[in-house]
């Protein structure tokens, strides 16, 4: 792919990688366990940038994960789990409801406020708060799915992973081959 919107140079470093493509996010997800657990640590690991990034690196022109697995310019992105997507789901969730409370309860110290009063502030001040929460952590929820989707449609899901010797070749290599990882090689630098 020649024709990037910006041709701003690109940094490679003299270090290998290896790289894979997947069909699915549970197999993409499995292979990066397998390789955290075997050593390589999270800032060896870089996914395919996301829909902004895609567009401000290469422009509108349309792209195959083939197209990208060796090039330079293509932008990358850290992975998120699913355990950290629900957390920070639950997060924005439960801040709402704890945003909404506080505030009601505010409203009730006052000596004459009764303990049901303050429950009553607490569900009544919680319950809006919290269905705002739940609306804007299930669209966090869904753009962490498109990501993926989007990808998945142009290809496949990228992975790099960063090896610094031939033993940590191989073995990406192997967890990438056994968690389904397509095309999976390895080039001889890294972003």
């Amino acid at each position: 792919m020649t024709d990037h919107a910006s041709e701003e140079k690109t940094i490679v470093i003299e270090i290998p990688e290896a790289v894979g493509v997947f069909d699915n996010q549970a197999d993409l997800q499995a292979a990066i366990y397998d390789l955290r657990m075997s050593g390589f640590r999270r800032d060896d690991l870089s996914l395919l940038g996301g829909a902004e990034a895609l567009e401000e690196k290469l422009g509108s022109s349309y792209w195959r994960a083939k197209d990208l697995e060796d090039d330079p310019h293509a932008p990358r992105a850290n992975f998120v789990s699913e355990e950290a997507i629900g957390e920070f789901e639950g997060a924005v969730a439960g801040g709402f409801f704890f945003l909404g409370s506080a505030i009601a309860m505010t409203a009730m110290l006052t000596p004459a406020s009764t303990l049901a009063a303050s429950i009553a502030a607490v569900a009544v001040g919680g319950t809006p708060g919290a269905i705002l929460g739940a609306l804007f952590a299930r669209r966090i929820g869904q753009h962490h799915k498109d990501y993926y989707q989007r990808q998945i449609e142009n290809g496949g899901i990228l992975l790099w992973v960063r090896t610094s010797d031939e033993e940590k070749q191989t073995l990406a290599k192997e967890i990438l081959k056994g968690h389904s990882g397509k095309d999976v090689h390895v080039h001889d630098w890294s972003k």
